[in-house]
């Protein structure tokens, strides 16, 4: 590699698996002087590889994010966008997600974004039109659905399949969560055609 900084000893890579990535998500998570000043707990770091002119990997970017206050007890920092299907990771990725990445994704798109739930976060019942994949990063939070509710804790994985929800924190710590929304059909259901909601 020709940029040192970056460099990253290839043994690093042998232990894959979950445990090995929730450390290296959990990793880019912290808080720091500037999520502080900002009253905000939540830090997220951002790597984003691509290449040369010569095409070579490299870093072309590694920031820590601005986070964003949503409602009462929730903060965000959205990552990474993408617009269409398959990606195109050709040319540099400058400018790409970050604080300008999609709320939510359109057709053939995808959000990637890490959420922090405080104690007592305010609730919203909701509904996307997207499949999500969740990792539980820190912390523990309860999610429910029309027909109960299930507990996820630190580690835990999701799958959330277009269901309305909401989440609650009612422990005593921040809950952590890693998303990824990829864009959906709306799911059709007891005759019925249900669309995003809240």
């Amino acid at each position: 590699m020709a940029n040192d900084e970056h460099r990253v000893d290839r043994r690093e890579f042998i232990h894959i698996g979950a445990a090995a990535s929730l450390a290296a998500i959990g990793g880019a998570l912290g808080t720091s002087v500037r999520a502080q000043e900002a009253n905000t707990t939540l830090q997220v770091r951002r790597v984003v590889t691509g290449h040369d002119e010569n095409g070579r990997s490299r870093v072309d970017i590694d920031e820590a994010l601005d986070v964003s206050s949503g409602r009462e007890g929730l903060e965000r920092g959205p990552v990474w966008s993408t617009g269409s299907f398959p990606v195109n990771n050709s040319g540099s990725g400058q400018g790409t997600g970050g604080a300008r990445a999609a709320a939510a994704p359109n057709a053939n798109s995808t959000v990637f974004r890490v959420v922090q739930y405080a104690p007592g976060v305010a609730p919203r019942e909701h509904r996307t039109q997207t499949t999500d994949y969740a990792v539980v990063i820190s912390g523990e939070i309860d999610m429910e659905l029309d027909h109960g509710e299930v507990r996820l804790r630190q580690g835990d994985v999701l799958v959330q399949r277009g269901t309305i929800h909401n989440w609650v924190n009612r422990g005593t710590e921040p809950c952590v969560i890693a998303f990824i929304l990829i864009a959906a059909e709306s799911v059709e259901a007891g005759g019925m055609t249900l669309r995003a909601t809240g």
